[in-house]
């Protein structure tokens, strides 16, 4: 398949064209390069560059696939060069008095294309037909060289979108991994409190929080690689699209779909699925010394259609956030309610925290985005939130926040709205007791 030339070979074809009218006479020349038609057995012909001008804008001659421009009444029909993709039909073209020459692009028995020169006032000499032979063959190297540095770029982009896609890939993991990690981490530290020194399971506690702060510093080293291979990929010449590198998150953050990538919603039970992640919310706050506060209704709650896995991280992501940018002695509340109008649940994680700046708002779900908060002490990757959103509108639901809340009066604080939708128990029979998460 031919690929779009480029403006530098426009410009060599037209350089040889003018060399053609200027110093050997001609009335008429025209590049074609050939292109192979998958769908038909057929060869077509695309023009490049035409003498003289029979369209104002030229460029447009080089999209493959477009019509050909209509040709002076000397020069050869494109459709009867080739035919049936053979170069043999060639000989078929009549050409009027011997004035006009054909001349393929050859390599290596290769047709690349058709080099086509008339001459109105005199034949062309042997000797001039050998130079528009040498024109020919310069064409047909530089043709040559133009379609394989056009694809060794076309090869290049590929491997640097493969590039960027596997460091996104590895940042939402290790981003992933940190949470539990942390979770480890402290509830080891809050084990360890409970033992008496004389106790022999301290030594137990003692190692689980030595080798977890063991693994978070290897995650930040890693962290440290992950910045060093971007800022790498970033300082190349090419550049890549981001639409075209969106990481599809469900894929390493799901064990219930590694491979398809596709999230499986099922009914599920919101308050069953919160209860181990408020569990270990309370355990970590205790240890930050704030003060965690739940509420959720009493009374039984519809189903919400999510996938279990894939709401857990996006909870744990905003759960996560709320604690760490919370000070100590502040204050977090997680409300669970439900609006049956809508048709849907809603659950709210405020905290009274420093809030976020009017300036970060618009930026604060975009991939690796900390704005103000990167210049404190906390760490963070900036993909917490990005993960959260992403996940929750790919179930369907919605994500709001709001900052600052005014629902504290020592600090501004911040609030996630999560609203996701129940399940239609009108469509489908379904059992009496929701499925554990």
């Amino acid at each position: 398949m031919l690929l779009t030339a480029s403006a530098e070979f426009i410009d060599l074809c037209r350089a040889q064209v003018t060399l053609l009218t200027q110093g050997f006479g001609a009335s008429s020349s025209a590049v074609y390069l050939t292109e192979e038609r998958s769908d038909t057995a057929q060869t077509e012909l695309i023009p490049i560059v035409v003498f003289p001008e029979t369209r104002a804008d030229q460029e447009e001659r080089l999209l493959p696939g477009t019509d050909p421009p209509s040709l002076p009444q000397d020069h050869p029909n494109p459709s009867t060069l080739v035919e049936g993709g053979e170069l043999g039909a060639v000989s078929e073209f009549h050409l009027p008095q011997l004035e006009q020459i054909v001349l393929p692009l050859l390599h290596n028995n290769l047709v690349l294309g058709f080099l086509v020169v008339g001459r109105e006032d005199r034949p062309w000499w042997d000797w001039e037909q050998q130079q528009l032979e040498q024109v020919a063959h310069t064409l047909a190297i530089a043709c040559l060289l133009d379609q394989r540095h056009q694809w060794l770029e076309r090869s290049h982009y590929q491997q640097r979108s493969l590039q960027h896609q596997q460091y996104n890939l590895l940042a939402n993991l290790l981003h992933q991994i940190r949470n539990p990690l942390s979770t480890i981490r402290t509830l080891g530290k809050l084990l360890l409190k409970r033992f008496l020194p004389e106790d022999p399971n301290r030594n137990l506690a003692s190692s689980i929080v030595q080798e977890s702060e063991r693994l978070q510093g290897l995650l930040q080293q890693f962290d440290q690689a992950i910045d060093l291979g971007e800022a790498a990929l970033e300082d190349l010449a090419l550049p890549i699209e981001s639409s075209r590198l969106k990481t599809p998150t469900q894929q390493i953050l799901l064990p219930a779909a590694p491979t398809t990538g596709e999230l499986h919603l099922q009914p599920c039970s919101l308050v069953e699925l919160l209860k181990p992640l408020l569990l270990s919310a309370k355990a970590i706050a205790q240890a930050n010394q704030l003060d965690l506060q739940t509420q959720i209704e009493t009374s039984p709650l519809p189903p919400v259609t999510v996938d279990p896995h894939a709401l857990k991280e996006a909870l744990i992501n905003l759960i996560d956030n709320a604690l760490k940018y919370t000070p100590a002695g502040g204050e977090i509340l997680i409300r669970l309610s439900r609006d049956p109008a809508q048709q849907q649940q809603c659950l709210t994680i405020s905290d009274s925290g420093p809030g976020i700046p009017a300036q970060d708002l618009p930026h604060i779900f975009e991939r690796h985005y900390r704005g103000v908060q990167a210049e404190g002490k906390l760490p963070g990757t900036g993909l917490g939130l990005a993960i959260a959103r992403e996940l929750i509108e790919q179930m369907q639901g919605q994500i709001e926040l709001i900052s600052p809340v005014h629902s504290y009066p020592s600090a501004p604080g911040t609030m996630f709205k999560v609203f996701l939708p129940e399940t239609d128990t009108t469509a489908a029979h379904f059992p009496a007791e929701w499925p554990e998460p």
